[in-house]
């Protein structure tokens, strides 16, 4: 008797076992999949994390493969080869190709952001720091006619401030060697920059995007015909984006910090509280993930006077506008 009863019981665990996985497969099998590839891994991200661990775009049907590919230019490379369905870098790289007469070229949907990131850290201590304290100073900029490079360069072209832009260092190096002894001062990224600070390598000066006025700094984009393809895709995408931003900025920085975590397994949560915080102070992000004519053409006008392109684009030709 006992013996049909564990028999029972085994049968029963059993079927409980193939209908969870069987419902977990359909489940996974229902959702539509987006290979996504960020310029760099940073807290200035956390409404796009938020949308992730948050459960924003499963919610919405996407199940989102996240990688990072330093450098807006082989972002916009992967996306082109097919490697990538999204990128999200500095919308300058959808400029780049777009002037190179590519046929299937790069068009933005949603913002991110709208202040650049990168918060200038220096080697000497200032008291009440100004921009006229860059002067004379060899400072590690990032990449040339990126967006970090080419907002810091703006800004000090704006301001009569005569300070070297060293471009010669990559982007995930830019720590390291400042660390290492090169340059008076460096833009970092959060949480790079306040790790720095805590570690007693630098001082952080300021926030480059308080100086910059509203850009679109980073933002998602895709091939022409990959939208074309796949609006109604690109339609809860953004959705879920939105749905990150709101809640971004209408939650607590630790509240927050405690959702990414995972994301930055190194750092600890003082850290990325810090970091977080940093970020609401010059309202790195936007209240929606739409993009305007002005934020645009004051991202063109960074990217001419840095000699990176010498006429504007129409914002229509590179914009795909999602319909509420």
């Amino acid at each position: 008797m006992k013996k049909i009863i564990y028999k029972i019981i085994f049968i029963i665990i059993l079927f409980i076992v193939v209908c969870s996985y069987l419902f977990n497969f359909n489940k996974n099998d229902d959702l539509d999949n987006i290979k996504l590839s960020e310029v760099a891994h940073s807290v200035f991200y956390t409404p796009m994390y938020v949308a992730i661990h948050n459960g924003y775009f499963k919610d919405n049907g996407i199940n989102v493969s996240l990688i990072t590919t330093p450098g807006a230019d082989k972002v916009a490379a992967s996306v082109l080869s097919g490697d990538s369905d999204i990128g999200f870098s500095g919308s300058e790289a959808t400029i780049y190709i777009y002037n190179k007469n590519e046929n299937d070229y790069l068009k933005s949907f949603a913002r991110l952001t709208n202040k650049d990131g990168s918060f200038i850290v220096t080697r000497k201590k200032y008291k009440n720091f100004k921009l006229e304290d860059l002067n004379g100073l060899n400072i590690i900029g990032g990449r040339l006619n990126g967006m970090p490079q080419m907002t810091l360069n703006y800004i000090l072209k704006k301001n009569n401030i005569n300070a070297n832009i060293d471009t010669s260092v990559n982007f995930d190096a830019m720590a390291s060697s400042f660390i290492g002894g090169l340059g008076d001062a460096v833009c970092l990224f959060e949480p790079t920059a306040t790790e720095v600070v805590s570690k007693g390598f630098g001082y952080k000066a300021a926030a480059i995007g308080a100086y910059s006025g509203s850009v679109p700094y980073t933002s998602f984009y895709a091939k022409k015909s990959y939208i074309n393809d796949n609006k109604d895709l690109i339609g809860r995408f953004v959705k879920s984006i939105d749905e990150g931003l709101n809640h971004t900025l209408n939650t607590d920085s630790k509240t927050l910090a405690n959702e990414i975590k995972d994301e930055f397994p190194s750092t600890s949560l003082e850290s990325l509280t810090k970091s977080i915080e940093s970020y609401k102070k010059i309202e790195a992000w936007p209240k929606n993930s739409k993009f305007t004519k002005n934020d645009f053409d004051r991202m063109q006008d960074i990217m001419i006077l840095n000699n990176a392109i010498s006429k504007k684009v129409n914002f229509n030709d590179l914009m795909y506008d999602i319909k509420n």
